[in-house]
């Protein structure tokens, strides 16, 4: 059933709203057909929707006509619908009406810019007044966001100037107070560093590095003393440290192998160092434990033969007690005397005893590989009971090592005449160098027992078993010798 009848109700009601249906339906399908052809609709009734409905007329009082009520359009026909107003079509008006434009669809969510949304527009009260809008709270997550990145921006920035600056240290400057630095030998940048940072010359070793690297002068670094400041900027330093260093303000004494005491003490003199070096290598209580160790002979005053030969470098104001201090410290470092009763088997020598043949060798050997060689002669004459015969044990005792000696001098009567004497000597006789103490430790196994200046052999000698043999070398360098004019024939 169409919603348009209504169920119940008056019969003249429903017909009334059939015949307007009908009507408005019939008005519907001309205007349709109107517009397909393109001709004027037609015109509107002139009742408007929703006017009051048509009622029948009541009849007339008594006696008046009747009226016949009008009766329904025939069944089939079309219903009458209630009048609608007209469609408004695109382009169109209505006269005398003003037509509310659209609103032009968007997406959900999508406002025109400037359009109020719907938290802009005023909440009304119950009362008819609006409610106050609370204020509108703006997003803030971005713009702190954006206040964060710029906080870190010149934070990295100022990080970077620091670093520059303090790496470049264009306004630093030349520093405080001198210092003298050493840098060891085959130190790295690093460990330079770490040296001047601790003597208060660079604040960072690890900048100081850093400066060294991107200078390109980090190869160049030398080991050596340096006269720098205190608080030096890391370029100067850098700059100091490529240059030579300054010379040491040291004593240098050179002392060679084989010399005695009397003769190093002219050299001692010479090189500026305060005190006597004949006092300091004296018996003395610094100096008895050496010769305590050594198994010297009680009596024994003098430390001849400990005094290692070498150059040493002392400070400025040293003296020679400090240079005789070094000296038996390296000699202890070079001489045990481990060894030394084996060396010469049936001697059973000392320590001490060992120290003075080779104070002996280091004066008779002038070809390193007869070093052993004249240790061995010495060790047999002594298993022998032969007198040594070295005149070099003489000459220590005249402090003559130049000229030639006299037969007076040849006869001397004295321990240290071993041409007289049997056995050794009773001190040594200068201070031997490792190699002539190692050959004294070692000795060369044969039967030596002589040995003479070779005739132009530039300190080489000639060595024999037998008197007779000795006998010949002796005549082959007299005959040299008178040959060249009573010239030392050992070098033609």
């Amino acid at each position: 059933m169409s919603p348009l009848f209504g169920r119940g109700g008056d019969g003249d009601a429903g017909r009334q709203r059939t015949a307007a249906d009908r009507e408005a339906a019939r008005l519907e399908r001309e205007r349709a057909r109107a517009e397909r052809a393109g001709t004027p609709p037609p015109a509107a009734p002139s009742d408007p929707l929703g006017s009051d409905p048509v009622v029948p007329e009541q009849p007339d009082p008594v006696g008046s006509d009747p009226v016949v009520p009008e009766r329904p359009d025939p069944v089939g026909s079309d219903p009458v619908v209630p009048e609608r107003p007209d469609p408004v079509v695109p382009g169109t008006e209505v006269p005398g009406t003003e037509l509310e434009p659209e609103p032009e669809e968007r997406p959900s969510g999508i406002r025109r810019v400037g359009a109020p949304s719907v938290h802009d527009l005023p909440r009304v009260a119950p009362s008819g007044g609006t409610v106050p809008q609370p204020p509108r709270r703006r997003r803030q997550g971005g713009r702190f966001a954006r206040r964060v990145l710029a906080v870190l921006l010149i934070l990295v920035i100022a990080a970077i100037l620091w670093a520059v600056l303090a790496i470049i240290q264009p306004f630093h400057g030349e520093g405080g107070a001198a210092v003298r630095v050493t840098i060891p030998s085959g130190a790295t940048a690093g460990e330079i560093g770490d040296v001047l940072e601790r003597d208060g010359v660079v604040a960072s070793s690890t900048v100081f590095g850093l400066r060294a690297r991107l200078s390109g002068k980090r190869g160049d670094l030398k080991a050596g003393t340096f006269t720098l400041r205190q608080d030096m900027s890391y370029g100067d330093a850098i700059d100091a440290l490529t240059r030579n260093p300054e010379a040491p303000p040291v004593i240098r004494v050179t002392l060679p192998e084989g010399r005695s005491i009397d003769e190093a003490a002219a050299t001692v003199r010479t090189a500026g160092l305060r005190g006597s070096y004949r006092a300091a290598a004296a018996r003395n209580p610094r100096t008895i434990d050496s010769l305590h160790r050594y198994r010297a002979p009680k009596g024994t005053k003098t430390l001849e033969g400990f005094l290692f030969p070498a150059t040493y470098e002392l400070r400025t104001g040293s003296t020679a007690r400090d240079l005789v201090a070094d000296q038996l410290k390296a000699f202890r470092e070079n001489y045990t005397g481990a060894g030394a009763a084996r060396s010469c088997p049936g001697q059973d020598l000392t320590p001490y005893d060992v120290l003075i043949v080779a104070s002996m060798v280091e004066r008779e050997a002038e070809v390193a590989r007869e070093r052993r060689l004249i240790a061995g002669v010495i060790c047999n004459r002594l298993r022998q009971g032969i007198p040594l015969g070295i005149d070099a044990t003489i000459r220590y005792r005249l402090d003559n090592w130049s000229r030639p000696l006299r037969q007076s001098e040849l006869a001397l009567d004295s321990p240290f005449n071993t041409r007289t004497r049997r056995g050794l000597p009773p001190t040594p006789i200068g201070s031997p160098g490792e190699a002539s103490l190692n050959a004294a430790l070692k000795p060369a196994r044969n039967s030596y027992l002589y040995y003479v200046v070779k005739p132009c052999g530039n300190g080489a000698h000639a060595f024999s078993s037998t008197d007779a043999e000795f006998q010949r070398d002796v005549a082959a360098y007299n005959k040299k010798r008178d040959e060249l004019g009573g010239r030392d024939p050992s070098e033609c």
